[in-house]
């Protein structure tokens, strides 16, 4: 249901007795809400039905191609209401449909999109479209728009050397759909595309040279984005007991433009020099707007854990050793940064309130602890991770309905994780156990939702999901311990369709499906090209998007039937709340769609 296709009057019918939209005053639309990227054969798979007025009888299954009924299973009224306009909600298990194949349901006039089940049929090399917009968000040189911007970046502050000093920090990637660069998001994402190629080196493929284009290189494209992100640390890493964190600031938040004419002006003319901000490990803030920040083991932990991985991939697959001990070098100085000013480092803004407000740290330096100690074997990297890995405990946002923006990043701890094969029993117990805290809260919270989704709706809600869904496949892989997993594909469907909007949170994610298309990105206006995987920040609370500042909705909001005073969601490209994909979640939920997706071809 995209606002700029063109309907003809037969498509509008059916859209209506599909479910999809319907006519006010209509009030036994049912309408049907799956998971439209599919399901693996031995998923459960439990679709969504709800109505005004109650639904009684079965539900059918079709096969796509050949229109035949391939199940009938009974409607199960939801014991818990969702949210909304709607009186009843009713799940239909369909679980025992195992064939490999396209599909659909049918219940009662209304019919739901096709769906696949099967690697083959459903999630494919998802993967790589994600990758693939990693490369959209590229600072530097561009490969989807063909250009090279920011070449001026940038110029110091707070630094040991004067202010506006000219340091070399060009490249990296745009955060979002705005132009700064921060090493918050950008060490997050780095690390966690090199632990998704660790996890799952064969669901990689080779398409694109080191610059994005297209062209083979031999080396899985996942590794060609995560080093483009590392070439990026090394510069933010000006010296051995320096750090950068932050390239620009909210003095980017001009409107629409191409990145390699940006009008923004930090003081030395428009399409110039932008400002870049040392880790002091203090507050920052040129004006009112100051950050809380403590320390710098937040970056200082996640860079080094992300350093580590680098070497031994480069040392161990890509026989690179030149850059995996450039790689460990940098771990090993990273850390000790990070161990000398423990604490964290928070984004800075310019003339507005809103910044990044990680306030966590502990998590950062397990992980890189853990690391370390996989690449060199010294008790003391194992006895830190340890240490701070009862610092970290359960701290997380998974039992809060309320958090600053950010607060909680990155959202999951990678630290508990690499350290659990390392660790003794009694410590992997209590591992374990963190991650089976964090998953009790958000299972309670999801028990009190017709669709069982776990996560409060703060700004990047699908942050959220995609962190929680990983820390359950994590935790299978660390205990072997299941009892989470319907839980887990629960979260996964939301994130593909089966919530109130009935839409995937993936740009062009299934490219026959309902997806963010009117997205809060420079690309997408100035373009109007769609590209394939951003993740957008995802639902609100309605409380949430009535505060912020700067809202509007260019067009009539297409899920109005399905907005409550809850929680809110638009594809639109006014909404930067709900609907601007972001480089770091993306990043995040790479190994979430590798974990699902095909092998691929070498």
């Amino acid at each position: 249901m995209k606002s700029n296709r063109f309907l003809t009057f037969f498509s509008l019918l059916f859209l209506i007795s599909s479910g999809s939209i319907a006519s006010e005053g209509i009030k036994d639309s049912i309408f049907l809400r799956i998971n439209q990227a599919g399901y693996l054969e031995d998923d459960t798979k439990i679709a969504i039905a709800f109505s005004e007025a109650s639904v009684r009888g079965n539900f059918t299954v079709h096969n796509a191609e050949t229109g035949k009924r391939v199940f009938h299973g009974k409607i199960e009224p939801s014991e818990v209401k969702a949210w909304g306009n709607f009186s009843h909600y009713y799940h239909l298990d369909f679980s025992e449909v195992k064939t490999p194949g396209t599909y659909f349901i049918r219940l009662k006039d209304s019919r739901s999109g096709t769906f696949g089940i099967g690697r083959e049929h459903a999630y494919k090399d998802y993967q790589e479209d994600l990758i693939g917009f990693m490369r959209q968000q590229r600072c530097g040189y561009n490969p989807f728009l063909d250009m090279v911007c920011h070449q001026r970046d940038g110029r110091s502050m707070y630094g040991p050397m004067p202010d506006s000093t000219f340091i070399d920090v060009s490249g990296g990637w745009h955060d979002a759909g705005d132009q700064l660069k921060y090493l918050i998001t950008s060490s997050n994402a780095t690390a966690r595309m090199l632990k998704a190629y660790e996890l799952a080196p064969d669901k990689f493929g080779d398409k694109v040279n080191d610059l994005g284009q297209e062209q083979p290189n031999g080396i899985p494209d996942v590794l060609d984005e995560a080093k483009w992100g590392l070439d990026w640390i090394h510069k933010m890493h000006y010296g051995p007991d320096m750090l950068f964190h932050q390239v620009a600031d909210d003095r980017d938040h001009l409107g629409m433009k191409w990145p390699d004419k940006d009008s923004s002006d930090y003081g030395w003319g428009p399409n110039s020099y932008r400002v870049a901000y040392f880790a002091t490990g203090e507050p920052q803030g040129l004006r009112e707007y100051k950050s809380k920040a403590t320390g710098i083991a937040n970056l200082a932990g996640r860079s080094a854990a992300a350093m580590a991985i680098a070497a031994r991939i480069w040392r161990d697959e890509l026989n690179d050793p030149v850059f995996a001990e450039k790689c460990e070098k940098a771990a090993l100085e990273l850390y000790a940064m990070g161990k000398k000013q423990e604490g964290y480092q928070q984004g800075n803004s310019y003339g507005s309130p809103y910044r990044y407000n990680e306030d966590t740290w502990a998590d950062d330096m397990e992980w890189g602890a853990a690391e370390l100690f996989k690449n060199t074997g010294e008790q003391q990297y194992l006895e830190d991770a340890k240490r701070y890995a009862k610092l970290a405990n359960t701290v997380s946002w998974t039992d809060k309905e309320d958090a600053e923006h950010y607060r909680y990043y990155p959202f999951i701890n990678l630290g508990h994780f690499a350290l659990y094969e390392h660790a003794d029993e009694e410590t992997k117990k209590e591992l374990a156990g963190y991650y089976r805290t964090g998953i009790e809260h958000a299972l309670e919270r999801g028990a009190k939702n017709a669709f069982q989704i776990g996560v409060p709706f703060i700004w990047c809600s699908n942050n959220l999901a995609v962190a929680l869904t990983t820390q359950m496949i994590l935790y299978e892989k660390m205990t072997g311990d299941t009892q989470y997993h319907d839980f887990m594909l629960a979260q996964r469907d939301w994130l593909l369709g089966r919530n109130p909007w009935g839409t995937s949170m993936f740009m062009n994610i299934p490219r026959n499906g309902e997806y963010p298309e009117d997205v809060h990105t420079s690309v997408w206006y100035l373009t109007k090209k769609e590209v394939p995987g951003g993740l957008v920040d995802g639902p609100v609370y309605a409380s949430v998007y009535n505060s912020l500042k700067g809202l509007h909705l260019a067009e009539p909001d297409e899920f109005s039937r399905f907005q409550n005073d809850f929680v809110v969601y638009h594809d639109d490209f006014g909404d930067y709340s709900t609907n601007e994909p972001t480089m770091d979640g993306t990043a995040g939920a790479i190994f979430m769609m590798a974990y699902f997706g095909e092998t691929q071809k070498q």
